[in-house]
């Protein structure tokens, strides 16, 4: 009988813990492999600023699956908000407090669509976020003529662009400050989800709809309200990727969709939350960034990258949830 207890509760502790254990693992062999090299001030930094992005966007995807919902056109959407950020800026010459204004109205209008399908047409969140997907790409890149808004181009009618880079943003797309970004989202998510009757209404959405709706909730508030926060992140994902890389690059921000999904699913477990949470969700992140860099830190071939990285964010989450079953 005390072999039992004993062999659950570190079954338990490894579901609960398995994420954690997975970074420090990692953290061994690739500083085994790369003395001197892998656990340094300076890798340590370029690891953080490497997951700032997947994190912002993973943020919006926890609000999401935390009110029951599920997301795939999010990239698309960042990438939309980028498009608008940078033309604002480059195009017509707009302060960058407009055009995050202007990004942000667009973000917000673009979700509005996407609840409208969710909640008032009842069409299911994987295949009404699969079609906006499209639509987002198809809408930003017939904005910007099916190209890149970068420094000097001209507007899509052949106008001359009049607008220039601001020092702000290149200081916005670079440690420490991009860095200092994430961990305030981080916490601001934390803090609403957590200790807010808001949040822990959007975890009773997520968590029991009939229970939530006989409860007094209003269920299609709180999905509408979890899609307008979640816009929110999604529209600082595009502008985060602007300042990065000092360019709206074609679909720039869909390659964080699949890495921010993980993120979210990995820290599901963490400290046995069972739900989308932030600190779990930058856990995620942190184990996903751990093992990007370190992989190409020992020169695991590019072409060999995702299947490596897929085994072993799989072996995570099966170490996860393997009990959850029988729990």
């Amino acid at each position: 009988m005390k072999k039992n207890v004993n062999a659950q509760g570190a079954m338990g502790f490894l579901r609960n813990w398995a994420a954690v254990i997975a970074i420090f693992l990692l953290i061994i062999i690739f500083s085994a492999m790369r003395p001197g090299q892998f656990l340094t001030t300076g890798n340590v930094e370029t690891i953080l600023r490497s997951i700032s992005i997947n994190t912002v966007l993973a943020l919006a995807l926890t609000v999401t699956i935390a009110a029951g919902g599920f997301d795939l056109a999010s990239g698309a959407l960042a990438s939309v908000a980028g498009y608008f950020v940078m033309s604002r800026v480059i195009w017509y010459g707009n302060s960058l407090l407009v055009a995050i204004l202007v990004a942000l109205v667009v973000t917000l209008a673009l979700s509005c669509i996407t609840m409208f399908l969710v909640i008032r047409c009842k069409i299911p969140d994987l295949l009404a976020t699969c079609a906006m997907q499209f639509v987002f790409q198809g809408l930003g890149l017939t904005y910007t003529g099916g190209g890149a808004v970068s420094a000097g181009m001209a507007l899509p009618n052949g106008e001359p662009s009049v607008g220039f880079i601001p020092e702000i943003m290149k200081t916005i797309g670079n440690s420490p400050t991009i860095i200092i970004i994430m961990m305030v989202c981080v916490l601001l998510v934390h803090l609403f989800l957590t200790y807010t009757k808001y949040g822990r209404y959007i975890y009773a959405v997520g968590g029991n709809k009939t229970a939530a709706k006989l409860s007094g909730i209003p269920v299609k508030k709180y999905r509408f309200a979890a899609g307008m926060i979640a816009a929110v992140f999604i529209c600082t994902t595009g502008l985060l990727v602007c300042c990065r890389n000092q360019s709206a690059q074609i679909q720039s921000c869909e390659g964080y969709q699949m890495y921010a999904l993980a993120a979210v699913y990995i820290g599901r477990s963490v400290a046995g939350q069972g739900k989308a949470n932030a600190f779990g969700t930058l856990i995620g992140a942190i184990l996903v960034g751990i093992l990007d860099n370190g992989l190409i830190m020992v020169g695991v071939p590019y072409y060999s990258l995702n299947a490596i990285k897929g085994a072993v964010l799989a072996l995570a989450l099966i170490a996860a949830y393997v009990s959850s079953k029988e729990e």
